[in-house]
């Protein structure tokens, strides 16, 4: 799935032949090296082992590995996560690595839209080259249909040539090539698009925390927005989240809660520390997890042990699963908020947590004594074990490795408590926050005129709209009643208009009637010519307003 969400390939055999290539060349190494094993295993006149034993290996090679990543992610959870909520009780501190942040990412989003520019001029180029009667054209049709809207009313002014490709010798791109800018083309749009969306969220937040800071001091305990939402406010905000509740909380209440918040994970956190060091001693028990769970096991509190065994390991949880949505690889690998995550991220972290969860709940048996591996009693297997299998079978990972490895959890816990990850990655030239470097403090200067700059404009843009409004406001009801006054003027000069010409057509039709029926009489008294032929008759008034009321008829 991840070949196949990565893959440029134009239709789903393109991509699903992609996929197939690459996931056989990656799993083959794989298969080749367990073959080895197994015929070596085969071979061994010492070791013979059962289908399950076999299965148990296996099992106990993955539940290893995972054990591994386990204790590295856990040891830099349980130090940070209690550190972030504390550092989040202080509004200074925040606003500081906020200006930092805001520094980076408009650094990445620069590079992001020049290399946007860069593939969307050489789409172009490819475009203009392949014209519409080619047979790859529909391939780049594709291309520009994942371009931004901008870029594609660009491209499409200048697609009004239908010249024969046969007529002239050029040279065209291939398939393979296209899939290429395909892929590229796509990565170049969705990291452009997660960097503005990062960018606007980052500089909301900046705003948020410099108006948190201008509120402190405000006597009148009532929180005031620099920016305040055009939305109108929901019920929430006009009754119970009113702007003096705002105050206390953002001003007041909101530090003292994380600085609570941050207490209490650390006493777990060396809760944690402690028992991974001391699960392996069964007598005494030192393990204050399997203390907690024995002593609610003498009195059968059920309740009490699902309490224990869900706190214990939605903490567990938390730690390990964080620091997954905090790594970083590159821009190969990263989880982005706001739905900004590509596919291949999101694949890449659901493998790693299904990866993490089985060795994550095996650690919590060993803590709670319930595997016989560490308890070395005869007790009935728990669903786990009976499914996955005791780690027995390889006593030097049940008794050596499965045992004094998470003790490495103290020496990962005080290395990021002094942030020697950071400081390391600093040295290398990769910009960290630290509190003492001087790039730290040009970075901090930088970002802080980075959101002066983009609260000047967007000051801007509200007081252009507030100048719109005020002007609408003042003239518009003006401009309203003259056109109102214009259009009823108007309104009745068409109404006098047509009464007039109305009353001028009846009194012709009536004049036309009543001078006909007296022409009729006459002729047959007098046994005259018709009047049509009667010159003399052609003066007659009642001709003349016949002919008058014909030349309006039409009006």
């Amino acid at each position: 799935m991840q070949s196949y969400a990565r893959s440029g390939g134009f239709s789903i055999t393109g991509k699903i032949k992609t996929a197939l290539i690459e996931n056989a060349i990656y799993y083959g190494t794989y298969l080749l090296i367990f073959g080895s094993l197994l015929i070596y295993v085969a071979v061994h006149p010492e070791w013979h082992l059962s289908w399950y034993e076999l299965q148990t290996i296996g099992i106990t090679a993955a539940n290893t590995w995972g054990l591994f990543l386990l204790v590295l992610l856990l040891g830099y959870g349980l130090v940070e996560i209690p550190r972030s909520y504390w550092n989040a009780s202080r509004h200074g501190h925040l606003l500081i690595k906020t200006y930092f942040k805001a520094s980076k990412l408009m650094t990445e989003k620069a590079d992001a839209e020049e290399n946007l520019e860069d593939m969307m001029e050489e789409v172009r180029k490819v475009s203009e080259s392949i014209k519409y009667n080619h047979p790859l054209r529909k391939y780049i049709d594709t291309i520009l249909r994942k371009c931004p809207v901008e870029h594609q009313e660009k491209m499409g002014r200048n697609m009004d040539d239908y010249e024969d490709f046969d007529d002239k010798q050029n040279s065209y791109p291939s398939e393979k090539s296209l899939s290429k800018l395909h892929k590229q083309v796509i990565y170049a749009v969705q990291r452009h698009n997660r960097t503005r969306v990062q960018w606007q969220i980052l500089l909301q937040q900046a705003i948020h925390l410099e108006d948190v800071a201008k509120n402190e001091t405000s006597s009148t305990h009532q929180f005031v927005h620099s920016f305040p939402s055009s939305e109108p406010a929901g019920w929430f905000s006009r009754y119970v989240y009113t702007p003096t509740v705002e105050w206390y909380w953002e001003c007041l209440l909101k530090c003292w809660f994380y600085r609570l918040l941050s207490v209490v994970l650390t006493l777990f956190s060396v809760a944690v520390v402690w028992s991974e060091c001391t699960f392996f001693s069964t007598r005494p028990v030192l393990s204050l997890f399997a203390v907690f769970i024995q002593l609610a096991e003498r009195d059968y509190n059920y309740l009490y042990i699902e309490m224990a065994c869900f706190i214990t390991i939605f903490f567990l949880c938390t730690c390990v699963y964080s620091t997954v949505f905090r790594i970083r690889v590159f821009n190969y690998y990263y989880l982005a908020s706001h739905h900004q995550t590509d596919a291949y991220s999101l694949q890449f972290s659901g493998m790693l947590f299904c990866r993490l969860t089985p060795p994550l709940c095996l650690n919590f048996l060993g803590l709670i004594h319930m595997d016989s591996a560490i308890s070395h009693q005869q007790k009935e297997q728990t669903a786990y074990t009976s499914i996955m299998g005791s780690m027995r079978v390889l006593s030097f990972i049940a008794n050596g490795f499965y045992i004094y490895y998470p003790m490495l959890i103290v020496i990962l816990c005080i290395a990021t408590y002094f942030s020697l990850g950071t400081r390391c990655l600093n040295l290398l030239g990769f910009q960290q926050f630290v509190g003492d470097s001087e790039m730290t403090s040009d970075l901090i200067d930088e970002g802080k005129e980075l959101i002066r700059r983009e609260k000047r404009k967007r000051q801007r843009i509200e007081d252009g709209e507030n100048r719109r409004r005020e002007w609408k406001e003042r003239y518009g009801s003006q401009r309203d009643d003259y056109t109102a006054r214009n259009r009823s003027s108007h309104e009745m000069k068409e109404t006098s208009y047509s009464d007039t010409v109305n009353t001028n057509n009846r009194q012709a039709k009536y004049s036309r009637a009543s001078g006909r029926a007296e022409r009729d009489c006459i002729e047959l008294l007098q046994d005259a010519e018709p009047l049509d032929f009667n010159a003399d008759s052609l003066t007659d008034e009642p001709l003349e307003s016949e002919s008058g009321s014909r030349i309006f008829d039409d009006v």
